[in-house]
């Protein structure tokens, strides 16, 4: 939850600026406000490349309470926590668009995370990076595929100290300018024992979905934010 801006200076330049609650909810946790700062350069009209840089503060500032004076709805009443971690968040993404021809479109995108508990906690470190393509056959249907890996050391995102890795493909078909469906086969695998199976206590490396699914959308913004 929050407001982004875009503002281009030509038709290969532009700027754009966010203030958000938080990377991964609507409610604040905290007194901080979540900012990005990025640009978008078009240097042919066939290139897209976009840089951002984002400064948040995920830790929150209070907990729920159980000595509540009065009757309220669970979660609504907190109290501040006596020592609150103040660490920041800094996320450093770039990704490139390149249509090769006006059928095939290739990306590639690269992260670096780095995150502290407190200011002087020794930090967690996330880096990886991703590449896609798609071929559109005909103004109704396309194939894609994505490949990503993900270096999570500390385990800032998936609670544990691994390398994940996935391979995507899938099927679109647009129904029309403003309905899509999709379906997609999903692999992911790692180096550890990670992935839920019917045995908890036997976690698998590796992990196949298949999914299934509809888009509509609305309103005529086009091109990168």
């Amino acid at each position: 939850m929050g407001m982004r801006l875009h503002y281009n200076f030509n038709d290969k330049f532009g700027v754009n600026y966010w203030i958000v609650n938080g990377t991964n909810q609507s409610e604040p946790t905290n007194g901080f406000k979540d900012e990005m700062f990025g640009f978008v350069a078009a240097p042919k009209k066939t290139v897209s490349w976009t840089f951002n840089y984002y400064l948040g503060q995920e830790h929150p500032d209070a907990q729920a309470a159980t000595n509540c004076t009065v009757p309220v709805q669970p979660g609504l009443c907190y109290q501040p926590l006596a020592n609150p971690e103040n660490g920041k968040l800094h996320i450093f993404d770039s990704y490139v668009t390149w249509n090769a021809t006006p059928k095939l479109t290739l990306a590639g995108e690269g992260d670096y995370v780095i995150q502290r508990a407190y200011t002087e906690s020794a930090p967690q470190h996330v880096d990886g990076g991703a590449g896609y393509a798609q071929y559109q056959f005909t103004p109704r249907y396309s194939i894609a595929a994505r490949a990503e890996y993900l270096s999570d050391r500390g385990g800032m995102f998936s609670n544990a100290t691994q390398a994940l890795k996935e391979g995507t493909a899938t099927y679109r078909y647009n129904v029309s300018d403003t309905f899509s469906v999709f379906l997609e086969y999903r692999r992911d695998w790692t180096n550890i024992p990670y992935f839920v199976t019917n045995n908890p206590a036997a976690p698998a490396t590796h992990q196949d979905t298949l999914g299934a699914g509809v888009v509509w959308w609305y309103g005529g913004k086009q091109g990168a934010w």
